[in-house]
């Protein structure tokens, strides 16, 4: 995430790898802000979890893709803002998602994107709670046959 603020309009950024949320789970309830990912694994970035996974030619994958496991895997990260930051304007910023990402904040989607290696960002400020709450972001990315990893294999930046 960055942060431009008025008037110098000077850009300010960190990195927000450490302490995501993970699990392999295929439900659209996890884009909810106030669901309960507190039985999830705690991990940093950059992680890719489907070479965590058993290596078997009948994965959906195949051996052309690796012969690693497919499925639908979220990442969640929950942060806060206070109203000192309410005049900023805040970006999260991807190096890279792979693949057929969608990205929420707060349960409202942001995009998605079908390729991996490529960045992107959104414009968070909208949807952003200034009051101390927690902010929740939730990445889904799908890994279908032929894709060889899943996972946020680069930096996602932030700052505030």
């Amino acid at each position: 995430m960055y942060s431009c603020h008025q008037p110098n309009n000077k850009r300010v950024s960190g990195v927000l790898i450490d302490e995501w949320k993970f699990q392999l789970l295929d439900t659209i309830e996890a884009s909810a802000a106030s669901f309960d990912d507190s039985h999830w694994r705690i991990l940093n970035l950059p992680h890719d979890w489907s070479i965590e996974g058993e290596f078997n030619e009948k994965n959906p994958a195949g051996v052309g893709g690796g012969a690693l496991p497919g499925g639908t895997g979220w990442y969640r990260k929950s942060f806060a803002l206070s109203s000192e930051d309410k005049d900023r304007n805040i970006f999260i910023r991807f190096d890279g998602v792979y693949r057929n990402s969608e990205i929420w904040i707060n349960g409202t989607s942001l995009g998605k994107r079908p390729n991996g290696y490529i960045s992107f960002e959104y414009d968070l400020t909208p949807y952003l709670d200034f009051t101390g709450k927690q902010n929740v972001l939730a990445v889904k990315l799908i890994i279908r046959s032929n894709q060889i990893h899943g996972g946020i294999p680069v930096r996602v930046y932030t700052a505030m």
